[in-house]
């Protein structure tokens, strides 16, 4: 677990550096000791460390996966992407033509594409922000 003081040092240099007026420079570093007194800075913390430690087990099965002998299981996430990706598409064309669709399709729609696209792209650049922070 990161260490309270380290968080504190952290935030104060952060602090220093994004606030230029000294008053509200002062009030931040009050805010920030606050925060460490009622342990909500611990909580946010061990939330980091959480999501950490989540990235990491997606890490792990994603690699699994790719070390299977199964095509399904190397491909179903491409795949699943390019099959909402494409009846998304679908449901938009159908509708710029006049054609009847109904809206809960399209919103679940966008909603499992946001999900989709969210671990199969940014889940990806968090794991290269970790492997670099892993080689310092």
């Amino acid at each position: 677990m990161i260490a309270l003081a380290g968080l504190l040092d952290i935030g104060g240099k952060l602090i220093d550096k994004l606030v230029p007026d000294p008053a509200a420079k002062a009030k931040a570093q009050l805010d920030l000791a606050a925060l460490a007194q009622n342990g909500e800075l611990a909580a946010m913390a061990n939330e980091t460390k959480l999501f950490e430690t989540d990235q990491n087990n997606v890490t792990d099965r994603w690699k699994a996966d790719m070390a299977s002998d199964s095509w399904l299981s190397k491909n179903i996430r491409p795949l699943s992407l390019v099959a909402i990706f494409t009846a998304y598409v679908v449901f938009a064309l159908m509708s710029a033509f006049g054609l009847a669709v109904n809206e809960d399709y399209v919103e679940l729609l966008g909603q499992w594409g946001i999900i989709i696209f969210g671990a199969y792209f940014t889940s990806r650049g968090a794991e290269k922000i970790m492997d670099m922070k892993a080689k310092k």
